[in-house]
């Protein structure tokens, strides 16, 4: 048994061991056994922060609608977001069409292979360009995801996490050493898929994993303690109120801008501080949309979540007393219409409309 990083790194048997299980045992996913750079790029930006069985649907459909790099590059940022949505984390779809406009604008639309020209695409970081390069290029550069981190503590009995700076830079280090020449796309899913499918936050399966022999933590007895736990960011509570206007079967949208769900569409709705009245806020929103309206509280909340924040949306109803503006920022849409980008709230309150 290795007990030293350099041991476990350098062992071509155990190269050989995970390689020839993943051989047998991957799981069958859209994306795997292809070397289309945009597809697999598309894969491990859709992978990021959302499980396999979400993301697989969406995958399948957003190639439907923009089967290549040039398609998505020539893509209105609206459509792209409406394809995106329901997956979340939106700033993924935004920097992807990005770098796509400038893969084809600097690089005639071939996704570069080089880490250092790649690395520079709007979204990229260190996991995606080995991810995408080691897949598609073979180039022998190393990953490091939450599955990767948890196979790699145990293997080395290694007490780092991702969450930890200090920690971070061991385990990129001990993956940089791990990654073979040969084969090294195949090698970092091998290690994925290690730690999706067998070892596993809780209850891995130490007996059927092929690392075992190789593995300090096994060897120990305690697999349970590695990667250390580490405290997660707090619950945030928010509450908020939101206004749903209708006109002839329609409803009244703002665009979403800053940091969250930006470019989305959603009713108009404020962020309540402690004790501030619901009414006087969304006055005060609705006049600066230069929406002139009566409302009414409905009576009902909606619950929901983005990110480490817990949110409580009170609904409201508004009949508007003069017509709207038309700034690009508001629209009356039909809720129905998969064509419009909205927001999960935005669909929450509009299975409140009256008789739907």
């Amino acid at each position: 048994m290795p007990d030293d990083a350099s041991r476990v790194a350098s062992d071509p048997a155990l190269r050989r061991a995970l390689l020839r299980w993943y051989d047998g045992h991957r799981r069958a996913l859209p994306w795997r056994g292809q070397r289309d750079p945009y597809r697999v790029w598309l894969s491990e930006v859709m992978l990021q922060q959302t499980r396999v069985a979400t993301a697989t649907p969406y995958y399948h459909a957003f190639l439907e609608r923009f089967p290549t790099l040039e398609s998505l590059a020539r893509a209105r940022e609206a459509d792209v977001l409406t394809a995106w949505a329901g997956l979340g984390y939106y700033r993924r779809a935004r920097q992807l069409r990005e770098a796509a406009r400038l893969v084809v604008r600097e690089h005639g639309g071939r996704v570069p292979d080089e880490p250092a020209a790649f690395a520079l695409l709007p979204g990229v970081g260190r996991y995606t360009a080995g991810a995408v390069l080691s897949i598609a290029f073979d180039r022998p550069l190393p990953v490091l995801d939450g599955n990767v981190a948890r196979v790699l503590s145990r293997l080395r009995a290694l007490r780092a996490t991702l969450r930890e700076p200090r920690g971070a830079r061991a385990l990129w280090a001990l993956a940089a050493t791990l990654v073979p020449a040969r084969r090294p796309g195949d090698w970092n899913q091998a290690l994925m898929e290690l730690g999706a499918t067998v070892c596993t936050p809780r209850a891995p399966r130490c007996g059927g994993c092929p690392a075992s022999r190789w593995c300090s933590a096994f060897a120990l007895g305690r697999v349970a303690a590695f990667p250390p736990v580490t405290a997660r960011r707090a619950v945030e509570k928010v509450r908020q109120a939101v206004v749903l206007i209708e006109r002839r079967g329609r409803m009244l949208v703002v665009r979403r801008e800053g940091p969250l769900l930006a470019g989305l569409w959603e009713p108009p709705g404020v962020e309540l501080a402690p004790r501030r009245s619901a009414r006087r806020a969304l006055d005060t929103l609705l006049a600066g949309l230069g929406l002139r309206a009566r409302i009414a509280p409905a009576g009902t909340s909606i619950r929901y979540a983005i990110t480490h924040r817990d949110i409580t949306a009170e609904v409201w109803h508004g009949v508007l007393a003069a017509p709207p503006p038309r700034p690009a920022r508001l629209r009356w849409v039909d809720p129905r219409d998969p064509a419009v980008a909205l927001t999960a709230l935005a669909k929450k309150v509009a299975a409140l409309r009256a008789g739907a």
